[in-house]
């Protein structure tokens, strides 16, 4: 249960610098107590991206950009979708919503909103690569987590081999 509202401005900036990919985020969701539903408040600076492009196998997620300008590349194809304030995009659970986001002159601010169910699967089609997390989902409390591990998407070994 939450003790009632929380102000963005009473919560501090987590600071994300990867090179073209750079931006801050503010974690709503968690600050309020959410459990099932995760909300992130995100700055983009002018010509930097958010998160690898991805997707997820068990959980939706949503985009409310409420200033600023960007390109959302969207599906398997990563087909340019151009991102202004006011637009909203559903991305449910699947392929069909791998997603990245680049901020456009102007930058960006958006709401960034997810379920937030484990174990989940994130699949980094880009690098071949998948995320698998239990205990807490992506964007939820690390400390909880009992598996949190990126491996190459075609790692397989024999069932039988011992």
């Amino acid at each position: 249960m939450t003790d009632g509202p929380v102000n963005v401005d009473d919560l501090q900036w987590t600071e994300y610098d990867h090179g073209r990919r750079a931006f801050r985020r503010k974690q709503l969701g968690d600050a309020a107590g959410g459990e099932q539903l995760g909300t992130s408040l995100y700055e983009v600076s002018p010509g930097k991206r958010l998160w690898l492009r991805h997707y997820h196998e068990g959980n939706e997620e949503s985009i409310f950009v409420l200033e600023g300008s960007g390109t959302l590349f969207l599906g398997p194809d990563a087909e340019e979708h151009r991102l202004e304030a006011g637009d909203y995009v559903a991305l449910p659970a699947g392929e069909a919503s791998a997603h990245e986001i680049a901020a456009g002159d102007d930058g960006l601010r958006l709401l960034m909103s997810s379920t937030m169910d484990e174990p989940d699967i994130t699949v980094y089609p880009d690098k071949e690569m998948v995320g698998l997390y239990a205990g807490a989902a992506p964007g939820g409390e690390k400390d909880d987590r009992t598996l949190s591990t990126y491996l190459d998407r075609n790692a397989e070994v024999d069932y039988w081999e011992e």
